[in-house]
C-alpha cells in the first residue's frame, strides 16, 4: 500500500458497485473537507490504493465477485494501520459482527446517514493517523535502543560508529563488509536511523533468497497480467522503500541477472515494472552488505567491477569480534542483562566465566556470543555463571585453555614454567591412585605446553589432598567434575 505523507486533507476511498450510493457518500464527505474517490469494485480499488493510497476506505460488504470482506483481508495483510469502514445492509447486527471480527474499524448502515458517516470517518482518520504515528515511534525507538546497545569499547568499533554518524546523512551508497554474525544489518539500520530518511521505510532484502526467475519482479514490481500468477499490480522493493533505505544483504551472492538490473537502477534512478510501459522514479538510498571480499569476487570475474564501484562509494568494515577484544565483556554483560531480565532472575558472570569468554575465538562473532549467553541463562541453575555454563560452538579447546590457565595460577606457577607428571590409574568412577613421582621445573615448549605442565601438577596435588576423589578435587580446583574429567583425559592423568 502506498503511504500518504504530507497530505493536507485526508483521502477517503469509497468502494461500492452502486454508483449513486458511492457518489452520495463522496458528496457528503467532500463537504466535510475530505478528498474522495469512488471505485465500482475491489479490483479497481486495489489499483488505486497501490498508486495513490488512502487514509480511510469505505467498502460495501456485499458486492459481486470480490466483496468488502475480501478487500478488508487484502488491506490488513499489507497495511494494518489503514482504517476500513464497512457499509452493511439492514438489519446490520450479524454483518457488523462479521466485519468487526475481520478487522474493520467500524460499520455504517445503508442507506447512509450523513452525520453518522462523517462521524465514523472522522474517528477513523484520527485513529489511523495515531496508529501510524505510534508504529513509527515504536520502530524508531526499537532502532534507537539497538543503536544505543551497539557496544563500541574497542578502538575499531569507536572508529566505525564515528564513520556511521559522519556518512549517515548522505544519500550515497554504502557497502558494509564483515564476517557472518558481526552485525551488518544493525549498522545498516543505524545508517538509516541517523539519516534524514529516518521517517521513511527501511526495507531489508536478502539477495541470496531471490531466485533468478523472480529477481526483476521482486526488485521492480509487476503489472497485473504480466505473467502467470500476476493477478494484481505489485510494487517492487525499490518502490516500497522510496523515501527511505533499501538494504540489500548478501550482495556477494547476487547472480549476473540481479547485478545487471541493480546497476541499471543505480544509473537511471528509475524502475520499470514487469509488463509496464512507463518508468517510475524512485528516491531510495542503497546500502549493501556482504561477508565476502568483493574485490576478490571482482578479480575472479564473479562480480561486476562497474557495480562494485557504484556500491562501495562509502565502504564500512566491521571487524570480527576476535579483533575487538575490548567489546567482548561489555557485549556479554549487555546480553546477560537482557536475557536474565526476560528469564526473571538476576545473573552475573564469575571472573572465571569472563576469562572463558575472553579466551574464546568467537568464529560466529557477536551472534555466537549472544547465543552462548542466552543458552547459559536458560540452562544454568546458579545466579553466578561459571565457565561450564557455556556451550561453545567449537570443540571446547578455548574453555579448556581457560581452565588450565586458572588451575596453573592457583598452583602459584608462572605460565612459562611447568612440570612433567606421570599419570595415575583409576580405581573407581571417582577415585584415582596418585603417583608419587616428583616433578621437575621446565621452561621448554610452547605456552600451551607450559600451562599443561603447571595444570598437571596442580591437579595432581588436588587429587592427592582429596585422597584420589575426583569430585572433591574438582571442588577444590573450582571446576565442575566433567571439566576435570576432560582435562585429566587430555593431560593423560
Amino acid at each position: 500500500m502506498r503511504k500518504r505523507n504530507g497530505q493536507s486533507n485526508a483521502r477517503v476511498l469509497i468502494v461500492d458497485d452502486e454508483f449513486h450510493v458511492a457518489r452520495s457518500a463522496a458528496m457528503v464527505l467532500s463537504q466535510a473537507g475530505y478528498e474522495c474517490e469512488t471505485c465500482p469494485n475491489v479490483e479497481s480499488a486495489l489499483k488505486v490504493l497501490e498508486h495513490q493510497g488512502a487514509d480511510v476506505i469505505i467498502a460495501d460488504m456485499r458486492m459481486p465477485g470480490m466483496d468488502g470482506m475480501d478487500l478488508l483481508k487484502n488491506v490488513k495483510s499489507k497495511d494494518p494501520d489503514l482504517a476500513v469502514v464497512m457499509s452493511v445492509p439492514l438489519p446490520a447486527a450479524e454483518s457488523a459482527k462479521e466485519a468487526l471480527r475481520g478487522g474493520a474499524f467500524g460499520c455504517v448502515t445503508k442507506p447512509f446517514d450523513s452525520e453518522e458517516l462523517s462521524a465514523v470517518v472522522n474517528r477513523a482518520v484520527e485513529m489511523s493517523a495515531l496508529q501510524r504515528e505510534n508504529r513509527k515511534l515504536r520502530e524508531q525507538l526499537d532502532v534507537a535502543t539497538v543503536a544505543a546497545g551497539f557496544i563500541a569499547e574497542a578502538p575499531k568499533s569507536r572508529q566505525l560508529v564515528s564513520m556511521i554518524r559522519r556518512v549517515a546523512s548522505s544519500r550515497t551508497t554504502a557497502l558494509i563488509e564483515g564476517e557472518t554474525g558481526t552485525g551488518k544489518e544493525l549498522v545498516a539500520r543505524m545508517l538509516h536511523y541517523w539519516s534524514n530518511r529516518a521517517d521513511g521505510p527501511f526495507l531489508a532484502i536478502n539477495c541470496k533468497a531471490l531466485a533468478d526467475g523472480v529477481v526483476e519482479s521482486e526488485l521492480f514490481g509487476h503489472e497485473k497480467g504480466s505473467f502467470t500468477g500476476a493477478i494484481r499490480d505489485r510494487a517492487g522493493c525499490f518502490e516500497r522503500a522510496s523515501g527511505g533505505t533499501l538494504f540489500l544483504d548478501e550482495i556477494g551472492e547476487a547472480g549476473p541477472d540481479f547485478q545487471a538490473k541493480l546497476l541499471r537502477v543505480l544509473e537511471d534512478g528509475e524502475v520499470l515494472r514487469v509488463g509496464g510501459s512507463k518508468p517510475r522514479k524512485v528516491d531510495v538510498r542503497i546500502v549493501t552488505a556482504t561477508n565476502r571480499k568483493l574485490r576478490n569476487e571482482v578479480a575472479a570475474g564473479r562480480f561486476r567491477a562497474d557495480l562494485y564501484f557504484r556500491l562501495s562509494v562509502i565502504p564500512l568494515r566491521i571487524a570480527p569480534l576476535r579483533e575487538r577484544h575490548e567489546d567482548i565483556l561489555p557485549l556479554a554483560r549487555h546480553f546477560l542483562a537482557f536475557h536474565s531480565t526476560e528469564a526473571g532472575r538476576p545473573l552475573m558472570l564469575s571472573p572465571e566465566a569472563e576469562e572463558a569468554l575472553l579466551a574464546h575465538r568467537w568464529p560466529g562473532n557477536v551472534r555466537e556470543l549472544e547465543n552462548v549467553i542466552e543458552r547459559a541463562v536458560v540452562m544454568s541453575g546458579q545466579e553466578t555463571l561459571m565457565p561450564e555454563a557455556f556451550a561453545f560452538d567449537d570443540d571446547g579447546s578455548d574453555e579448556e585453555l581457560v581452565q588450565v590457565a586458572g588451575i596453573a595460577r592457583a598452583a602459584g606457577i608462572d605460565s612459562a614454567v611447568g612440570a612433567n607428571m606421570a599419570a595415575g590409574s583409576a580405581t573407581d568412577s571417582n577415585q584415582v591412585e596418585v603417583a608419587e613421582k616428583p616433578v621437575e621445573p621446565s621452561e621448554e615448549g610452547t605456552l600451551q605446553e607450559s600451562l599443561d605442565r603447571a595444570a598437571t601438577m596442580r591437579i595432581r596435588a588436588a587429587l592427592s589432598a582429596a585422597g584420589g576423589n575426583r569430585v572433591d578435587a574438582a571442588t577444590a580446583l573450582g571446576v565442575d567434575r566433567t571439566t576435570l574429567y576432560r582435562l585429566m583425559k587430555r593431560l593423560s592423568l
